[in-house]
């Protein structure tokens, strides 16, 4: 892995992806820590962002933030059979505390999810209908044990939060996962520029332990999907493990109906494949903790005494027009090495501002995408740099709505289905599936797609008779399938 080299896309993806985290100055492996990372201070930056416009959404949703232990009793998993199942493989176990070994029914795990513990607190805080809903949300680190790792992607330790609700009826809890599952679709949508389609997971992909999973799939630049986050319709299968009751209005016991909802720092990776390019990251304004980045010219004393005190006013209007603006003043580091680093790091907007653009009267910009640079007058920039911060957020997601429109196909026989994934192809593939678990799993067998979602109405195309691709049997809704990650 070369430094300052970036693979092209078309190349090789994979090595595209990790030479951006790289180049960008995101993140990098943590090899003394098997299937960790180090999230570097550019990269938490955006992590930053990502969680203050969630946490906002929380809490006017009426959401608060609580923090639960890390270490869950081991007796804890094995009170729900089917979310045991679900996540034993993945599991780390402390066996040992204080130099001993512990009893086997004192051993914990450290924190895979946290519906377990958060069930065993509901059932000593909830008693009555006047204690619901209950709705808490905790920002916490969880541990996962992968065999096969990627930053951001895919790790043994990663970043999330995760919601959990607990509600009096049935219906009011299928509410609550709906509405979430917006949050976050608004979010994606509306602040990383990154199109995304709301729709129901299968049976065989829906969280353990849960009757029902919703999700958002987004389309990363190699065609394949990506699961940015999901919001699921516990029932009340942990109600009852962890005995959460109330008594009704009607006076009677009844088990709570819960939820979860959870995203997490692999909403960094789909940002980096939604928008980045060959020339390395690529930022939304609405996440880049550094939107606009000056860089003097100016390196004689003169030059200096005309250049910065322009620079500094420049700087000061900008951040008090709402721009994170940031002065590369660097010694010893020529321009174009500025302008490189920048570019690498997916800055939006770049000026340029030397003692011939102080005399004009015009400095010289770059937006990120952009081929060419534009002047503009320095006494316009504080006014028109939001405006164009905006276009450029649209401009993203208008751009990666067009990929995925391209790269989307409506498919109706196996041999056609087939075709789009050949040679490790992949596309967002709209087709009718019979819907039961063995043709579901022939399909992932022979060519590793995945039912991404079955979607909510107005996600995909309307409901229609048809036939399965590959069994034949009837169907009356296409659902999307694709590779992912």
């Amino acid at each position: 892995m070369e430094t300052g080299k970036i693979t092209p896309q078309a190349e090789d993806f994979p090595s595209w992806y990790q030479d951006v985290v790289r180049e960008g100055d995101l993140a990098e492996v943590a090899k003394i820590v098997k299937g960790c990372m180090v999230i570097k201070p550019h990269g938490y930056a955006i992590w930053e962002k990502i969680q203050a416009d969630l946490d906002r959404r929380f809490k006017e949703t009426g959401h608060k933030n609580a923090y639960f232990p890390l270490l869950i009793p081991m007796s804890f998993i094995h009170k729900e059979a089917e979310h045991v199942e679900g996540f034993a493989p993945e599991i780390a176990v402390v066996t040992h505390a204080g130099g001993k070994e512990l009893p086997k029914d004192e051993q914990y795990c450290i924190r895979p999810t946290s519906e377990t513990i958060i069930g065993h607190f509901f059932s000593k805080w909830i008693d009555s209908y006047r204690d619901l809903p209950m709705l808490i949300n905790q920002w916490a680190n969880v541990m996962r044990w992968e065999m096969h790792t990627r930053m951001f992607l895919r790790t043994t330790e990663f970043l999330w939060q995760e919601g959990h609700t607990a509600h009096s009826s049935h219906e009011e809890a299928k509410e609550e996962v709906t509405r979430m599952l917006n949050v976050y679709g608004d979010f994606a949508e509306e602040v990383m520029a990154m199109p995304v389609i709301r729709g129901i997971k299968s049976d065989s992909e829906k969280f353990a332990g849960a009757l029902q999973t919703q999700c958002i799939e987004a389309m990363m630049r190699d065609g394949k999907a990506l699961q940015a986050g999901t919001s699921h319709d516990l029932g009340q299968n942990f109600g009852k493990a962890f005995d959460v009751k109330f008594q009704s209005e009607k006076g009677r016991e009844e088990y709570v109906w819960q939820t979860s909802w959870g995203v997490s720092t692999r909403l960094v990776g789909g940002l980096i494949m939604t928008h980045s390019d060959d020339s390395g990251l690529i930022l939304p304004p609405r996440l880049a903790p550094v939107q606009a980045v000056i860089v003097p010219i100016a390196r004689k004393p003169k030059e200096k005494e005309l250049v910065i005190p322009v620079v500094d006013k420049l700087a000061a209007d900008l951040k008090a027009a709402g721009v994170a603006v940031k002065v590369d003043d660097r010694e010893g580091k020529r321009p174009g090495e500025k302008y490189y680093e920048w570019e690498r790091k997916g800055v939006p907007l770049r000026i340029e501002l030397g003692p011939r653009d102080v005399t004009s009267g015009e400095a010289m910009t770059k937006l990120r995408v952009a081929d060419d640079k534009v002047k503009m007058k320095i006494d316009d920039l504080a006014a028109d740099v939001p405006g164009i911060l905006d276009t450029f957020q649209q401009t993203l997601l208008r751009r990666a709505l067009d990929f995925r429109k391209e790269n989307t196909v409506t498919v109706d026989s196996w041999s056609d289905f087939k075709d789009v994934f050949a040679d490790g192809a992949s596309k967002f593939v709209w087709c009718h599936w019979d819907g039961t678990k063995e043709t579901e799993a022939k399909i992932k067998e022979e060519t590793k797609v995945t039912i991404r979602c079955i979607p909510l109405p107005g996600q995909g195309p309307a409901p229609e008779d048809g036939k399965c691709i590959y069994s034949g049997n009837p169907s009356n809704q296409r659902v999307l399938m694709s590779k992912a990650y």
